[in-house]
């Protein structure tokens, strides 16, 4: 029977990185949840208009992917569309169309994976709220609709307030709400196209425009695919990389802007 000498503590039992802590089993159970309730409210009419604000920051940045690549590519934009009822459409000349139309899925899907993230970590939180809180009011410049700012300036409001709630706790479940809806875009976008015949058709519409021999449910479902690993590869880097408490979490946010 071995000992431990006086004076020096024990080593403590290895723990693989992928085993989740107690903290992260809630925050991925809390993903799967808000996936199914994101469902309901962006189909539900009336809970549709609730969140109003956040669609149109999900929609803003997958527009605005298309818009980098456009440009990137050698393309003019001639107009930009993002509206929460009809969905986002940006309008291109020139440019390389096989690049332009897969950057807004694509950049959908990693900008939410890092938004994800932040429900690991409450620092990590803490920096994703300011890009949230500037994307939140940035679509107002296309939007006229008083509800619409009306709930808009309701989501500031609540982004500020979390701050102050649990050591800034609760924005790790603001930014990961946004996580989700946003690497999981193509199910919405495809939603809107199927149950609310949206006048902006989705990218796989597009897709299908592109090329008629491939359908556009078979795009949705290598979009899907492409999303679900996405979302499983950022889940796992936030297994690995924040296995702090929430009092070490606390601790850490404390020194970085601290309430």
């Amino acid at each position: 029977m071995s000992s431990v000498p006086a004076g020096v503590l024990p080593t403590p039992p290895y723990t693989p990185p992928l085993t989740p802590t107690h903290d992260q089993v809630v925050v991925l159970y809390v993903a799967v949840v808000y996936a199914v309730v994101i469902f309901g409210m962006w189909n539900i009419p009336g809970a549709r208009t609730l969140i109003n604000p956040l669609k149109l920051f999900t929609i803003g940045w997958h527009e605005l992917c298309h818009i980098i690549a456009a440009i990137l590519t050698g393309g003019t934009i001639i107009s930009v569309t993002i509206d929460p009822y009809l969905g986002g459409a940006t309008l291109v000349e020139g440019g390389k169309p096989m690049i332009i139309l897969p950057a807004g899925y694509v950049g959908s899907t990693i900008f939410g994976g890092v938004f994800m993230l932040g429900g690991f970590d409450t620092l990590v939180a803490k920096i994703l709220s300011f890009v949230l809180g500037l994307g939140l009011v940035t679509p107002l410049v296309l939007v006229r609709d008083k509800l619409t700012i009306l709930l808009t300036l309701l989501y500031e409001g609540l982004l500020v307030g979390f701050w102050f709630i649990g050591h800034a706790q609760a924005l790790r479940w603001y930014c990961l709400f946004i996580g989700v809806m946003n690497v999981f875009f193509v199910v919405w976008d495809i939603a809107d196209d199927k149950f609310f015949r949206k006048v902006n058709d989705s990218d796989c519409t597009q897709f299908n425009i592109m090329f008629p021999q491939i359908s556009a449910h078979f795009w949705a479902c290598v979009w899907l695919i492409f999303e679900i690993g996405v979302c499983v590869s950022f889940l796992f880097i936030g297994l690995v990389s924040f296995k702090l408490t929430t009092a070490e979490m606390n601790a850490q946010a404390a020194n970085f802007l601290p309430t």
